[in-house]
């Protein structure tokens, strides 16, 4: 426990410093228009981030994850093309997500592969296969309800034009703490960490440790599917690059979060604060108009970072209380 509030206490530090740094050196940084935007960098990746947290504390990881918001993007807009309403577009994604999970988790749960062989494998395969059906073509066109979704805010749901929240970043905010409540809170979450810990006394333990693995890989196809609704409302077409590397930002932020990469130990509380400590500042550089390869050297040091910095300052352990 003292870990778990070093760790979270070092992140909400870090925000406080990030915000009161780019509050006083770039103009409008802390308006509250601004502060709203800034989720934009937050929201769709928050989501993802989590169900991928999650399999990294049972000792698996999903490399496919961006590429199954690809196709489940897709699978929308071809029921959209095919006259299905905004809750049949919405069903066909997230069966799409559910499916890439189901056959990531069948490979590693019934194959015996190793889960990061499994997902560069569909990684390739669902990101070619929206290459394929679209080309070089985009799908436009959607519901002025998705649109909405991915572009509204909470102020438009009430009836209150001062709360300019936007409606993805409640909906992120919601996801996230349901699975924090999940790990943290539940007798299923203290199996998930026991799993990552030791697999082998998991399962001599009783808990049916493949059921578990082969259901997180449904539950990240099915967050996958959950952010691309978001992603597509917002920009509003569908694209093959759709979310490309966003699997690596999924996994900076878990790892940066307190997750440690040998499974077992981490705070779901710390990755929704490190969700807002990378989108803070990837929105801060965008206002100063730092070039994208600038960011992405930024994010890879992060990344190695956050696996370097746990054997400086130990991790925090799973919050079972």
């Amino acid at each position: 426990m003292k870990a778990l509030g070093r760790w979270e206490g070092m992140l909400a530090g870090l925000i406080l410093l990030l915000y009161a740094g780019f509050g006083i050196g770039v103009d409008g940084f802390l308006s509250p228009y601004a502060l709203a935007d800034g989720t934009v960098n937050v929201s769709e990746r928050l989501v993802i981030a989590m169900a991928m947290a999650m399999l990294i504390c049972a000792g698996e990881i999903d490399l496919s994850i961006a590429a199954t918001m690809a196709l489940a993007s897709l699978a929308m807009g071809l029921a959209m093309q095919a006259g299905a309403p905004l809750p049949l577009m919405l069903l066909a994604g997230v069966a799409t997500g559910a499916a890439c999970g189901l056959l990531n988790g069948w490979l590693v749960t019934r194959r015996g592969l190793p889960s990061i062989v499994v997902t560069i494998g569909t990684l390739s395969l669902y990101r070619g296969l929206a290459l394929v059906l679209l080309g070089d073509q985009a799908i436009t066109g959607y519901p002025e309800a998705l649109s909405t979704l991915g572009n509204g805010t909470l102020g438009d749901l009430v009836g209150v034009p001062w709360l300019i929240v936007p409606i993805e970043f409640g909906i992120a905010v919601l996801f996230a703490g349901g699975v924090a409540v999940w790990m943290h809170r539940t007798v299923h979450g203290r199996r998930i960490y026991a799993v990552g810990a030791n697999p082998v006394a998991a399962r001599f333990s009783g808990i049916a440790v493949d059921r578990y693995r082969l259901g997180l890989f449904v539950f990240a196809g099915v967050a996958a599917a959950l952010a691309a609704a978001l992603l597509t409302g917002r920009i509003g077409s569908t694209r093959p690059n759709l979310a490309a590397g966003w699997e690596l930002d999924a996994i900076t932020i878990a790892l940066l979060g307190g997750v440690a990469i040998q499974g077992g130990r981490g705070s779901m509380v710390g990755v929704m604060l490190a969700a807002l400590l990378l989108g803070g500042f990837t929105f801060a550089l965008g206002m100063l108009n730092v070039p994208g390869i600038v960011v992405s050297t930024i994010l890879g040091a992060l990344l190695i970072g956050a696996m370097v910095l746990p054997k400086v300052l130990p991790a925090p352990g799973s919050r079972v209380g």
